[in-house]
């Protein structure tokens, strides 16, 4: 059940995943003058899932590493429930439009299975310092997108 259940992820990962960047791109080369209206090309679709899988594929054993092992020491079992509970979210997210980050949403699954079996079972401060990193990241992004526009305002203007 697993293989499903791992199938059913990483097809909620490309649906959700991919349309966060096919929008920005695709939206970006209309606001460019590119493309008249707001319509997603194929060689946009196909450039989003190539990077989203040279990504995984690439880096993606690292973050698979600290998932399955750092926060809880999976099993079979547990990985089959937090696969299942996680392609559930993103994919129901996913289908109505509303996007949600794989990893957060997947390594709070693994921390709810793990505290499901015991709660100390959990590796509370790994689980810490990746809420803190949640935390970080919005305020994060904001200043980054903030100095970015004044930046290219800069550039733009006469």
């Amino acid at each position: 059940m697993q293989i499903p259940s791992s199938i059913a992820l990483a097809l909620s990962h490309g649906a959700n995943d991919a349309q966060k960047s096919m929008g920005l791109i695709t939206l970006s080369l209309v606001i460019l003058g590119f493309f008249p209206t707001f319509h997603i090309p194929i060689w946009v679709i196909a450039s989003c899932a190539g990077a989203i899988a040279l990504g995984t594929a690439s880096g993606g054993w690292r973050i698979i590493k600290t998932m399955g092992t750092r926060i809880y020491r999976l099993r079979s079992v547990h990985a089959f429930c937090a696969q299942t509970a996680s392609a559930t979210v993103i994919l129901g997210a996913a289908l109505v439009g509303g996007p949600v980050s794989t990893t957060h949403v997947v390594s709070s699954s693994i921390m709810g299975v793990g505290a499901g079996q015991r709660i100390s079972a959990v590796r509370w401060g790994v689980a810490k310092n990746i809420m803190l990193a949640w935390l970080i990241t919005i305020p994060a992004s904001a200043v980054m997108a903030g100095l970015s526009f004044f930046l290219i305002r800069m550039i733009l203007q006469p």
